[in-house]
């Protein structure tokens, strides 16, 4: 196939584009390398990929790879990428990323969630693809406390702004399935980490500090719990659905509307381990993969944030024959001998 991947830069979007290749398939890859976090990491990454985007140098193909950076907001360079390659299927990864800066800058979510999402249907309306699939957030549950989540579940209450944008989408999409008939796959991903991950999560905030003798901040004096899922679960899960666009579903009722499914060709899968694990139980499997013992800081539950997270993965399991499988310890075993090994630590 010849695949989109929008956020090819990005931690989700380069473990998926290499594995991608290595499937045998062809890859056009687009990022802005904004920022908001150190450029030199994603341009590290696309490097993994064989591509050379230094300063100043906007497009390299190596292979079967070719990368364009591209912002989503410029909708008539979209439009004339998706005019002269006739993708088959669109993985979209790239958006204004974390819950906590969307306090700070909220315009940013706006532009890159929203506006950016909105030229990614246009160009898939003007120039079909088999697929469009788009990276959701398990931040969309907001306020619900019913445990674990359930792609069935309302999600009527966002409690972020970047959570608000996460639903947009879903809704935008559903809009263009309806309107347009372009089958469309949106997946509800909980704390993705693992190697080559964001330098704004958790797992590599608390690395950097431990290793640099400094304390870590806990937040709500560590009575979490998220639903860590290991980026390889992440990546088998998105290919085995591209190839798998969805029909609409014969069942659906509009007296009882299933907000997972659709009579358009629309659907949502939770992307999850489907074992939350405590925060303090991760901070230790960390001191232990470190050989550190970290100093806490323990503090408030930030705004926008909840206490809990737990995916119910058995759509994912119906439709795919697949469920994430990744342990926790085998997870951050193989992040920290990244982490050495990328730093120098």
């Amino acid at each position: 196939m010849n695949i989109l991947v929008t956020g090819a830069a990005g931690f989700i979007g380069y473990h998926l584009s290499r594995r991608l290749l290595q499937d045998g398939h062809s890859v056009t890859g687009i990022d802005n390398l904004n920022d908001y976090y150190d450029p030199r990491l994603k341009r590290d990454r696309l490097a993994q990929l064989g591509v050379k985007v230094e300063v100043g140098v906007d497009a390299d193909t190596a292979g079967s790879f070719r990368f364009v950076r591209m912002d989503l907001v410029d909708s008539g360079a979209m439009n004339a990428l998706f005019g002269e390659s006739n993708f088959d299927a669109v993985v979209h990864l790239a958006a204004q990323a974390g819950v906590r800066y969307s306090l700070q800058n909220p315009h940013a979510y706006i532009d890159s969630n929203i506006t950016g999402f909105l030229n990614i249907l246009e160009a898939c309306r003007h120039h079909p693809v088999s697929h469009l699939v788009y990276a959701s957030s398990s931040s969309v549950y907001g306020a619900n406390t019913r445990m674990p989540f359930s792609v069935h579940d309302n999600i009527d209450h966002p409690v972020s702004l970047y959570a608000a944008t996460k639903k947009a989408n879903e809704l935008m999409a559903h809009t263009y399935s309806h309107l347009y008939g372009i089958p469309s796959t949106g997946l509800r991903f909980f704390t993705v980490y693992g190697p080559w991950g964001r330098p704004d999560m958790a797992l590599f905030l608390f690395a950097e500090a431990m290793t640099s003798g400094k304390p870590i901040d806990v937040y709500n004096h560590g009575k979490m719990e998220r639903d860590f899922t290991y980026i390889d679960d992440i990546i088998e899960s998105i290919v085995r659905l591209i190839p798998r666009p969805p029909q609409g579903n014969p069942q659906w009722k509009s007296d009882e509307p299933d907000p997972a499914t659709s009579f358009a060709p629309y659907q949502v899968f939770n992307i999850g381990h489907n074992q939350p694990v405590a925060l303090m139980e991760y901070i230790t499997e960390l001191e232990k993969q470190l050989g550190v013992t970290a100093e806490k800081n323990m503090m408030d539950i930030q705004p926008g944030d909840v206490p809990r997270t737990w995916a119910d993965v058995t759509d994912l399991f119906e439709y795919t024959g697949y469920r994430p499988e990744v342990a926790v310890s085998e997870g951050i075993a193989a992040f920290v001998s990244w982490y050495r090994e990328y730093f120098g630590k």
